[in-house]
């Protein structure tokens, strides 16, 4: 894990270019371009606006907004997590040209991903402000949370690329199982509405739902996140990311022939 990372580190200028590549070539032909960062998430809950406060009625106080904090990482981690999972088996070019540092394709994915996040948090703070909910001194734990997502993010992806190499099917897999995940994460619901018996075995089977619950705490509730759920997730992901590094490295020679 910490070769994984140091070499991550020492190809820092190379993740560094292959980022800003991925993120031109992302929306190029398109007429609208860059502007996409913004709209897709956009449009996005607008669907799940409708679908959950007018379908399921929700009578959650500004719901967009409430949903639009969740909804963002959550964007950020799914797709990260989809793309980066084929990210080995995809650019088989790159690996079979040079001794190319193979570690450098997910973290690209995510990379991008996470930029296309940070510049889409100024729509959710407008959307706050334009429904009377300003942020609060409880941001300041954005960065510790966001952290928390990155590790979970960098450990699934390195696990399940390496696999997909060889199990191609594992990424068709993954794509439904992330939408059931999508539904079992509080993002068009609170927490709260959970029956209690089961919300405690949600926050703490579900990683991703303490990560929400935690952006809805210091953005909309306006308080400190709960410290437990998250430091478990983090625990957690920690141990993941070092057997998916063990994983990865141990089947780097393969990459180049069986991707």
């Amino acid at each position: 894990m910490i070769r994984n990372l140091r070499e991550l580190y020492r190809y820092r200028a190379l993740l560094w270019n292959l980022t800003q590549r991925e993120l031109k070539a992302r929306y190029r032909g398109s007429i609208l371009g860059f502007m996409w960062t913004f709209l897709n998430p956009t449009l996005q809950m607008v669907v799940y606006w409708v679908f959950f406060s007018v379908l399921t009625k929700q009578a959650i106080p500004n719901f967009p907004y409430f949903m639009f904090i969740g909804l963002l990482p959550w964007i950020c981690f799914s797709s990260s997590l989809l793309s980066g999972t084929s990210s080995i088996s995809d650019r088989r070019d790159l690996l079979t040209k040079v001794r190319f540092p193979a570690q450098v394709l997910p973290a690209t994915v995510i990379a991008s991903n996470l930029a296309n996040y940070i510049l889409s948090l100024p729509l959710m703070v407008g959307l706050g402000l334009v429904l009377g909910v300003a942020p609060t001194w409880h941001a300041v734990f954005f960065p510790l949370i966001l952290a928390v997502q990155l590790l979970l993010t960098l450990a699934l992806v390195y696990f399940f690329s390496a696999l997909n190499v060889t199990f191609r099917d594992l990424q068709h897999i993954l794509g439904n199982v992330v939408t059931l995940w999508f539904f079992l994460t509080p993002i068009g619901y609170s927490v709260t509405q959970v029956p209690e018996s089961y919300r405690e075995g949600l926050l703490l089977g579900n990683p991703f739902a303490a990560i929400v619950s935690s952006y809805q705490a210091i953005f909309y509730r306006h308080e400190s996140p709960d410290p437990k759920p998250l430091l478990i997730v983090a625990a957690g992901a920690l141990c993941l990311l070092w057997i998916s590094s063990m994983i990865f490295e141990g089947r780097r020679e393969e990459f180049a022939e069986l991707a």
